[in-house]
Parts: structure tokens; C-alpha cells; sequence
């Protein structure tokens, strides 16, 4: 056993010294590197960090941090009511919008590949403009207005699908419908550029070279070629979609209000930007945002794992 331990030590101090070696040897890269890593350090490790120590402690700004140990995250899940229609809500804009959004954004790629060059991009421009537009989703408090004069409510009540106007942002029963239809139609942004990108770089021999091994039709060359080939783009828009759908609060917050009717619309990110930036519990809102940091890697992770299985 301890001749095991010796040799063990001996094999990582050797590959500590080539490591060493290595570094000196490319110093210059490093040095290249330093920039970004020193700014991705500064602005997304530390605020990680930082936020994850602060959630065990009580700080309001105003006073010196006190450490609680693990009373806001039992808060949370304990006593905070409106915690979990947060988590509720957002698992439910996560799993439909997300999931539907990606796929979405794919096959409208895909599509629109089999343009001519001047067809598909026009079609981009077209596609990508929702994502770009900033606000375009305060259109939609103009289709759905809780009056007569909605453009919605005019067409049900003129065809006699309705006899009275629906308040679409204000009654529970509708209000993150509407939402997250207008959260799917806002979806198609970075990933969906990316999956364009991806399939313009698919090397068109491996076409020719699959029909020889007996690729049969489009769906085959989909599964065993395309997809196979643009697997880091594929990764990157599912990470931009679960971001996306995690992340949902300015839309929620613009058309249904803050807070919402019977808190139908609050999500995750709601409920920090409340504790964050309205009530100044720092301490309870970095726990907030230490439990979404978590749940998006986990998500990650089974993306992953199931984009690890395309094309086998």
C-alpha cells in the first residue's frame, strides 16, 4: 500500500514539474489570455462567488454582513409562499418555451438553408428581428388590452367566441399563458443565428460520403450527418435557450405588472430583482440567485448528456 501511495506522489510531482515546463514554454499565450481571463475573473467568478457567501448571511446594505448559516435558503423553501409559485412559474416557461423555442429556432435554420443566398437572408434579418428589437414586446399590450378595444378581445367578441373582454394581464387564468407565448415568439435570437452558422459549415462531401455508406433520405442525413457536425453549436444554443428561459422577468414584469395579480406571473428572477433591488435583502437575494445558478447548471448538465447522444 505504501509502495502504491510513493509511486502515486512520484507520478503527480512528475506531472506537476511537465506542467511547469509548459507554462514557461508558452508564456507568451498566457499572456495573450490574461486580458480576458483577468476581466472573466473580475465580473463573473468573483460576483459568483461572492454571491454564494453572502446567501448564508444576513446583509441589508446598510449593516455589516451577519452570517445566518443556511436560514435563507429554509426561508425559502419553508416559509416563502411565493418562492415556489416562483419556481413554478419558471419551470413551467423552462419546459415548455425552452425546449419548444430550441427546436423551434433549428428547424426554421434548417429551413431556411435550403433558400437561395438572397432568400435566406432576408429570411435571417426576419427571424432574428424580435430578439433585436428591445421592447417589441410592449406591441403585444396592444393586441391583448383588457378592453374592447384589443385587438384580440374585438376579434373574439365580433365573431361571438366571447360576450364580455377578457382581461389577458390581469386574470390568473390567462395571464402566463400570454406570456410565455410572447416569450416563444421572442426566442428566436443567438442560438438561432448560431444553428445557421452551423449548418452553412457542414462540409457537403460527408453528404456524399454518407450516401455511399446508405443514407437513405433527409431525416438520416439530419441525424447521422448534420446534427453530428454541429454539435458545439447545437451546445451553445441550448445553453443561450435555458439561459433565456430562466431568465424570464422584464416580460412578465412589463405586461402583467409588478407584482402580478395573485403573483400568476412572478418567476425566479422576479422575485431577486423584489428582495435585490426593492427591498435591499441582499443576503436572501443572493440566495435566490445561488438556487438559479444551480438549477441552470443542472439543466446544463442533462443537456449535455442528452446532445452527447446525437447521431449514436
Amino acid at each position: 500500500m505504501s509502495q502504491f501511495v510513493n509511486d502515486y506522489i512520484k507520478v503527480k510531482k512528475h506531472n506537476f514539474r511537465v506542467g511547469v515546463k509548459k507554462a514557461r514554454l508558452s508564456k507568451s499565450c498566457y499572456l495573450f489570455l490574461a486580458p480576458y481571463a483577468i476581466l472573466f475573473t473580475t465580473f463573473f467568478i468573483l460576483p459568483i462567488v461572492i454571491s454564494i457567501i453572502f446567501s448564508f448571511t444576513y446583509y441589508n446594505i446598510l449593516e455589516p454582513p451577519r452570517f445566518i448559516g443556511l436560514h435563507n435558503y429554509l426561508s425559502l423553501f419553508l416559509e416563502d409562499d411565493i418562492f415556489l409559485i416562483s419556481i413554478k412559474n419558471t419551470f413551467m416557461i423552462a419546459i415548455i418555451t425552452g425546449p419548444l423555442g430550441y427546436i423551434m429556432s433549428f428547424l426554421f435554420a434548417w429551413l431556411i438553408n435550403e433558400l437561395p443566398r438572397w432568400v435566406r437572408s432576408v429570411a435571417v434579418v426576419i427571424f432574428y428581428a424580435p430578439s433585436i428589437a428591445g421592447n417589441c414586446y410592449v406591441i403585444f399590450s396592444v393586441f391583448f388590452r383588457g378592453d374592447a378595444y384589443g385587438h384580440i378581445n374585438a376579434f373574439l367578441i365580433n365573431n361571438g367566441f366571447i360576450d364580455a373582454p377578457i382581461l389577458w394581464f390581469t386574470d390568473p387564468r390567462y395571464m402566463l399563458n400570454v406570456c410565455m407565448g410572447v416569450i416563444l415568439w421572442m426566442s428566436l435570437g443567438t442560438g438561432f443565428l448560431s444553428f445557421v452558422a452551423g449548418l452553412q459549415g457542414v462540409d457537403k462531401s460527408q453528404f456524399e460520403a454518407g450516401y455511399m455508406d446508405g443514407i437513405k433520405n433527409r431525416w438520416q442525413e439530419l441525424w447521422y450527418i448534420t446534427l453530428p457536425s454541429m454539435k458545439p453549436m447545437l451546445m451553445f444554443g441550448a445553453i443561450m435557450s435555458i439561459t433565456q428561459a430562466f431568465g424570464v422577468c422584464d416580460v412578465t414584469m412589463a405586461l402583467c405588472g409588478y407584482p402580478s395579480t395573485d403573483y400568476a406571473a412572478r418567476t425566479i428572477v422576479t422575485h431577486l430583482f423584489d428582495y435585490g433591488f426593492t427591498r435591499f435583502e441582499m443576503g436572501y437575494a443572493c440566495a435566490i440567485a445561488t438556487i438559479l445558478f444551480l438549477l441552470m447548471m443542472l439543466c446544463n448538465k442533462a443537456i449535455q448528456s442528452l446532445l452527447a447522444r446525437v447521431g449514436t
